[in-house]
Order: structure tokens, then sequence, then C-alpha cells
């Protein structure tokens, strides 16, 4: 039963508590820029009035010591159902700390875990509290790391096609060699109709990025992300410009502050913004996010944690797609029951029948790995 508001408001926080899992990888990752072996997951759970709320981030175990120290005491007694009033006393919270980067990874756990005790505070779905304008939130499949061969990202790639996933995903440029024998195997192992995207996380220079969108059309290619840095809205900008038809320029992952998001789409550097729920401030900062594509009329795309994001991406109006991770997706699928998988279409579908985002938190499952 939804719990009853206090006069003047809904009942106080009464505690906030993190927990934090290094979980491995079932293979060695890279893509490229990065190599990796962990992933690392933060955990808020904030519980008020009998009902606990759970957010998350992926980020290093210093982010969860940050919420501790710094940002815990000030959500403690706060007003459970003012998610976004708590948000903005964190923000200010950290203006010596530095908000941006981890001070951002932290906010965003900690508003995502104050909307899931919102929603369940007020017994309804985390989607029909953020008031979703979607019934269902597409997918592509995203993995095809540059450590797989050809083999590899063709099996993982069709993977997901078979499951009904008609978007999948593959990482380049690390090898110029590899990656067209690579990209040549996935097209093949997905067929005609699928569509083919690829994420060079910023590995190229601008003359490298035009030669490679060329090649990366011709093999079937669709959306191309950070060809160049996302710091660089000008060689964006060029590639959105000069680069193939038919060929999308996609980056915005690494923003953590709505300026980040003005000054891209202000630049008209992509065709299609990212924004990630556990890095841009959570659901309160998302939904500013979406309100800026809203306004300059330009699709948003969802960047991994999916059963975090999926929710946030029913209440964007220009939604393009969520990005259903590899690496995120087994996380989730260790730490929670009751998780979304992909359903006819290729799309999640948040279940308005149960409250907040609906999982049941599993912290057993990773105990081997928790690190804090």
């Amino acid at each position: 039963m939804p719990a009853t508001a206090q006069e003047g408001g809904g009942p106080p926080v009464e505690e906030v508590r993190t927990r934090v899992w290094t979980v491995p990888t079932d293979r060695p990752e890279s893509d490229g820029t990065l190599e990796w072996d962990s992933t690392t997951v933060v955990l808020v759970e904030a519980r008020a009035a009998g009902h606990t709320g759970t957010g998350w981030t992926y980020a290093q175990r210093a982010t969860a010591e940050l919420i501790d120290t710094r940002l815990a005491p000030l959500v403690t007694g706060a007003d459970a159902l003012r998610p976004g009033h708590v948000w903005s006393v964190l923000h200010r919270s950290l203006r010596n700390a530095g908000y941006p980067g981890m001070g951002a990874l932290a906010v965003s756990a900690v508003d995502t875990a104050l909307w899931d005790l919102k929603s369940r505070l007020l017994g309804v779905s985390l989607a029909t509290a953020l008031d979703a304008v979607h019934e269902a939130v597409p997918v592509y499949g995203s993995g095809g790391f540059t450590s797989y061969g050809p083999a590899e990202v063709a099996e993982q790639l069709a993977g997901w096609v078979e499951e009904g996933v008609t978007r999948v995903k593959m990482k380049v440029g690390r090898d110029d060699a590899a990656d067209a024998e690579r990209v040549r195997a996935a097209r093949a192992a997905i067929g005609d109709s699928a569509e083919l995207y690829a994420d060079a996380n910023g590995a190229w220079t601008r003359k490298q990025a035009l030669d490679h969108a060329g090649r990366l059309r011709d093999a079937g290619v669709t959306w191309l992300e950070e060809p160049v840095s996302s710091d660089d809205l000008e060689g964006l900008r060029l590639l959105r410009d000069r680069g193939p038809a038919g060929l999308d320029i996609a980056a915005g992952e690494y923003g953590f502050t709505l300026p980040y998001f003005r000054r891209m789409l202000e630049a008209g550097a992509v065709d299609c913004l990212q924004a990630d729920v556990t890095r841009c401030g959570g659901f309160t900062g998302f939904r500013a996010v979406a309100a800026l594509c809203d306004a300059h009329g330009i699709g948003l795309s969802a960047h991994c944690a999916p059963q975090l994001s999926a929710h946030a991406c029913a209440a964007a109006p220009r939604l393009r797609h969520l990005e259903y991770f590899h690496d995120h997706v087994r996380i989730e699928e260790a730490l929670f029951d009751g998780v979304l998988a992909p359903g006819p279409g290729g799309a999640l579908r948040p279940d308005r029948s149960r409250s907040g985002h609906g999982l049941t938190l599993r912290a057993d499952r990773l105990e081997r790995h928790r690190v804090r």
C-alpha cells in the first residue's frame, strides 16, 4: 500500500546506504581507445516509511565514499516525495568538490534511488511517476568488442537478431584491417533485415573518420558513434555534414551537465544525442536532456543501464532507442529479479503493474564480487 504523506509533504528519508561490486567480464573486452576486464557497479538504497528505493551507477568504488560522506547526510531527513528538490541540494553541495565526473555519477545513483523510492511510496511504476509517453522502448544489442574476433562478433550480434532485436552495435577503431574483417562477418551474420551500428569511441582524427565513415556506410552501417572525440564538436559537425548519406552521427554519453548537451545540440554536432541516466544526473537530469532534445527537434538515445534507462526513455518525447549493453545486462540480471527483457519488436516494456522499477535486489548472487 502507498505510504501516507505527512502534513506538508511526504515521509522523510530515514537511511541512505551504498554497496559496491566489481564484476569480471566474461571475456577480455576493449574498444577503440580502452581495454577492461571488469565492471564496477555502485548501488544506493534509500529508505522511508517501510519502503526502499534502489538506484545505481557504473563507476569507481570511490563514488560510494563520496555518497556516504557528503551526499547521504543531506538526503537523510529530506522529503522522500521530492527527488527534484533533493537533486538541486546535492548539485549545489558539490560545487567545490567538483560536480562533473564522479560528483555527477554519485548524484545520479542517489537520484535514481529516490525516484524509485517515491514511486514505491505512491504505489506506481517509475514509468508512471516519470509521466511516460511511450509504452515500449526500442533497444539495440551492444557489444562486438574489438577484442572479439570475427566469429565472436558474428555469434553475439546474430544472437540478438535471433531474439528479435533488429539493431546491433559493434566496436571499431583499434585495427583497420581487423575492423574490416569483423564488420564483414557481422554484416553477413545478421542478414539484411537488421541494422548494423558502429562505435569508434573517439579513436580517429577527423580525416580518418571521414575515410572510415564512407567504408562503413558501404558495408551497410547506418549509425556511427563518436567517430572523433565527443569534445570535438566541430569534428562531429564535419562528419555530420560531409559524411555519407544514411549514416547517423551520434555522441553524448559522457555528458554530466546540461550545458554539455546544450552546446552539442547548438553546434549541430549530432543526428541523435546520447545521454546516460547513471551519469547525467539520474532521472532528474535525463528529463532535462530529453526536454532539450525536444526543443531542438533531435532524437535521444539512452546509453546503457537498461533496467533504469527503460523507464527514463519511456518519458522522452523524441526517443530513438536504448543501448542494451552486454556488460550491464549481465550485471543487472545477476543483481535483480524481475528484469525487463526485449519482447516483440526488440523493445523493453516497463511493467506498470509493479511499483518503482519493479526490481527485487538479490545481492547474494554477487556476494563474491562485493568490494564495499
